[in-house]
C-alpha cells in the first residue's frame, strides 16, 4: 500500500495574510508547463507545480499569474524570488517572495479584493469546513 505524504507550508512566520485563491501562473524559465497558484499577498506566494522542477534558489523569476477572481482581466507579472521548495508524489510546491514589480500596484489592489471577500459574510468559501469531494460508490 502506497502511503500519501502532503506537503504544508506554516502559515506562523508570515508578514502579510496569505488569501487562499486559484489561478494559472506561467513561470517559463522553471517548468514549461504552468502552474497553480495556491496561496498569495502581497509579499509572496505558493506556486503548485504538476511535476519535479529545477529552481535555482539564487535567481529571481518572472511569474505571470493569471487569477481565476473575475475582476481580474489582465495577468499580474511579478518578479519573485523563491523562498522554500518542496517536492511530493512528483510534484513541486514553491513558495515565493514577491519583490517590486510592474505589475505591484494591481497586485495591492488584487489583495484587496481578496481581503473583502474573505470579510464578506456572504462568501461561501468562509463557511465551508471541508472542501474535499467525496466519492460514494
Amino acid at each position: 500500500m502506497k502511503s500519501t505524504y502532503y506537503c504544508i507550508m506554516s502559515d506562523d512566520n508570515r508578514k502579510e495574510v496569505r488569501y487562499t485563491d486559484i489561478g494559472r501562473v506561467d513561470a517559463v524559465d522553471i517548468c514549461a508547463l504552468p502552474g497553480v497558484l495556491a496561496d498569495i499577498s502581497l509579499a509572496g506566494c505558493k506556486v503548485h507545480f504538476p511535476i519535479p522542477v529545477t529552481v535555482d534558489m539564487e535567481n529571481d523569476y518572472e511569474l505571470r499569474i493569471k487569477p481565476s477572481h473575475k475582476t481580474v482581466l489582465n495577468s499580474l507579472v511579478l518578479i519573485c524570488h523563491p523562498q522554500w521548495k518542496k517536492t511530493c508524489n512528483n510534484e513541486t510546491d514553491i513558495g515565493f517572495q514577491v519583490l517590486r514589480s510592474p505589475d505591484s500596484p494591481q497586485l495591492a489592489s488584487y489583495i484587496q479584493l481578496l481581503k473583502q471577500d474573505s470579510d464578506d459574510p456572504a462568501n461561501v468559501q468562509s463557511i465551508l469546513i471541508d472542501s474535499k469531494a467525496t466519492f460514494i460508490k
